[in-house]
């Protein structure tokens, strides 16, 4: 993001005729034209009007910054309604994870489901990592709660490691739940081979903003680190509803 910015302020010097003029353009186009140079990749659709007259929203996957009309000044942070006490930003990043996670492929998580299904959460999981564990031993409470688990892998070491190939051995497995389960409690998965989305999943973690495991996405996109017992999380998840 540092380095988004400091490019960016300097294609936005370029835009103001520092050194090269461009010719300017109303709102979206005048931030783009201004922010390109910096980042090639950058799509017209990354840019939208926030509600801060003046100031444009810049997406670059789960990141964001801020940039003047005139591309001249840019700045990263949260940008909050203080009249409503909501972050703009962060209702942003809840939308930008629930349309990514409506893009898998039905049957790409192994669920654990809750018989009265009340609510269903996605939890980013790695084998290895000790509150992941903790958090699957108790499966029993979230079901009861009417909590429905489907995880995706995120191994946290990375692919070509050691949880990284328990994971493809896991989703390759006859009973995927029953493997999930085993492996947890630090018994020896047998090792199997096919195409999986372990991958596709990691990549997708990294895309949303994971940065620890477990990483529970809730319905409405927004993600909580961490383990939570299943007393707190239905709690939070009542007060969202």
């Amino acid at each position: 993001m540092k380095q988004w910015i400091a490019a960016a302020t300097a294609a936005a010097g370029l835009a103001l005729g520092l050194t090269s003029p461009i010719a300017a353009a109303d709102g979206i186009d005048d931030v783009y034209k201004s922010l390109r140079q910096a980042m090639p990749s950058l799509k017209k659709e990354d840019i939208t009007p926030s509600p801060v007259e003046g100031i444009y929203e810049v997406s670059r996957g789960m990141s964001f910054f801020y940039a003047t009309k005139d591309g001249r000044y840019v700045f990263s942070g949260d940008l909050v309604d203080v009249q409503t006490g909501s972050s703009i930003t962060e209702n942003n990043r809840k939308s930008l994870r629930l349309q990514e996670l409506a893009k898998l492929e039905q049957g790409s998580m192994i669920v654990f489901p809750a018989k009265k299904e009340k609510y269903r959460i996605t939890v980013f999981t790695d084998i290895d990592c000790g509150y992941c564990r903790k958090l699957h031993r108790e499966m029993a409470d979230y079901n009861a709660k009417g909590i429905t688990v489907q995880y995706l892998f995120y191994p946290r070491s990375g692919p070509n490691t050691p949880s990284f190939t328990k994971a493809e051995s896991v989703w390759c497995s006859a009973d995927q739940n029953a493997a999930m389960t085993n492996a947890k409690q630090g018994a020896t998965v047998k090792s199997e081979k096919c195409a999986n989305p372990v991958g596709q999943q990691y990549e997708l973690g990294q895309m949303v903003g994971v940065r620890g495991t477990p990483a529970l996405v809730l319905p409405d996109g927004s993600m909580q680190p961490g383990y939570l017992p299943a007393d707190r999380l239905i709690g939070i998840l009542e007060q969202g509803s």
